[in-house]
């Protein structure tokens, strides 16, 4: 229904038809293309857990909206305009749109409707399309601006009422949202632009106003929110959870730097380096763990081990076990009894995990090395420009088997032997298990000449770090070496 404020000025020249058909063949091209980005975006129609994915989905349920909106205004302006005899059929452009929700009030051209309040008659006007949205049937007859907020939401009434009284009273144009319950009890909003009309001595004559159903166009904008909102917190939690567990893994791994000598002053000791290998591909942090300490007696403790999972949880967890297993070596346990009471430590705790370990006891005055291991690569000894694995002890995961048993093994090392402990995270998880470790291991025995070639512990660090700091590495890894002098 055409507004009649401007009617006593000249007309503006209407748009060519064939202007209008080709944004009509635009607008339905792009609608074609979105639909098949959002059906990559859907999961067999399944909500999916991954909020990125929901958010990118909720986006082209946006956008699709948009372009049925505009689809539609496009489609009313050209039935204003003059036939065409050479227009190509809507139905050759491009197949047919995908149907409508089971909750649409109907077609797109029902989503706009107009009307016209009548201040000097009390007449009322409605568009066909305007009974439509309000669900009312036309027999009914068209409500009247006293009548009309019985359907609007009570609290949108006031903003109902000033937007009409700013219109009428002072001339000023109407341009807002409410929601209407339709008598089919269907929740809708409406957008609502209009103007006032005037008479010949400027008093305001009639109401004019066209009214927009937008109920999928805001619901869709409010799952966009809701997703991008989930997807920040998300993120903000993953961030929080990186920060505390870097923080926590920089405060519980040793923290010295370089090459590192223990006992200090005496004949004989071990040349120390180690380093942490971060995931290639991911930015979280694990449980793995690298440890030297000089007990009471003069002897050494290495270890080095790795529990599952990522996160602060895995770190704190890896906190746990190594304080005790620094609180034990203190104490005087043995690597084999250590490695049971570790068992128990995992097997009762809180949040159950499963772990692997190698640990060590090196004995400077006879250069005795015992060492157990929990479902760990045994560590390497090169020697005279050769290495091979150590012959491991039994031993299975830390807090796989309740009351397991740990035996240790003993080796006597000699002056310039080379030790090498690391987790099994050093190669890409091709395979798994044993079979990954064992990669590991063979790619660091074929290393043993620029061993022999390193000046110290630090030079072979650094030749493993090059050897395996590829982006390809999935894990994080430890690795720890002792080079025995004198």
């Amino acid at each position: 229904m055409p507004s009649h404020l401007f009617a006593d000025r000249s007309a503006a020249q209407p748009p060519e038809r064939d202007v209008v058909e080709a944004l009509i063949t635009q607008a339905r091209r792009l609608r074609g293309g979105l639909d098949a980005v959002r059906r990559e975006t859907s999961a067999d129609g399944e909500e999916h857990p991954d909020p990125r994915l929901r958010w990118q989905r909720a986006l082209c349920d946006l956008a699709v909206h948009h372009l049925d909106d505009l689809g539609g205004h496009l489609d009313q302006l050209r039935e204003g305009l003059p036939a065409d005899p050479d227009a190509v059929p809507d139905e050759e452009l491009l197949p047919a749109a995908p149907p409508e929700p089971a909750d649409h009030p109907g077609s797109l051209l029902s989503r706009v409707g107009s009307a016209e309040w009548n201040l000097l008659t009390d007449g009322v006007s409605w568009s066909p399309e305007l009974f439509g949205i309000f669900g009312r049937d036309p027999d009914e007859g068209p409500l009247t601006l006293d009548e009309l907020p019985s359907l609007v939401f009570s609290e949108d009434q006031q903003l109902l009422t000033t937007m009409v009284t700013d219109c009428l009273v002072d001339g000023r144009p109407i341009d807002g949202e409410f929601r209407i319950v339709r008598a089919d009890q269907c929740v809708r909003t409406v957008h609502m632009v209009g103007e006032p009309v005037l008479d010949a001595d400027g008093s305001t004559a009639c109401m004019w106003a066209v009214l927009r159903d937008v109920s999928e166009l805001r619901r869709s904008q409010r799952a966009v929110r809701e997703t991008r909102d989930s997807l920040q917190r998300q993120r903000h939690r993953a961030q929080t959870e990186h920060r505390l567990a870097v923080e926590l893994q920089e405060a519980v791994l040793p923290p010295w730097r370089g090459s590192l000598r223990f006992p200090q002053g005496g004949p004989v000791a071990l040349d120390l380096a180690a380093r942490y290998l971060p995931s290639g591909t991911s930015a979280l942090i694990g449980g793995d763990w690298y440890d030297a300490l000089q007990l009471p007696d003069g002897k050494t403790l290495l270890s080095v081990g790795d529990l599952t999972g990522h996160g602060a949880t895995a770190t704190s967890g890896m906190a746990m076990v190594l304080g005790a297993l620094r609180g034990m070596a203190v104490s005087g346990q043995e690597p084999g009894p250590l490695m049971g009471y570790l068992n128990q430590l995992l097997d009762s705790s809180a949040q159950p995990a499963l772990g692997s370990a190698v640990c060590c006891r090196f004995d400077p005055a006879t250069r005795r090395l015992v060492w157990a291991q929990a479902g760990h690569p045994a560590p390497l000894l090169f020697r005279d420009g050769t290495g091979s694995p150590l012959n491991p002890p039994e031993g299975v995961l830390l807090g796989a088997t309740t009351g397991a048993h740990y035996t240790q093994r003993c080796e006597q090392l000699a002056p310039g032997d080379l030790l090498i402990l690391h987790t099994d995270g050093l190669v890409p998880r091709r395979s798994h298990g044993p079979l990954a470790s064992h990669e590991g291991s063979e790619r660091l025995l074929s290393l043993a000449p620029r061993f022999a070639a390193a000046r110290d512990a630090q030079d072979c660090v650094r030749i493993i770090a090059e050897e395996f700091g590829g982006a390809e590495r999935e894990d994080d890894a430890c690795v720890l070496i002792a080079r025995v002098s004198g």
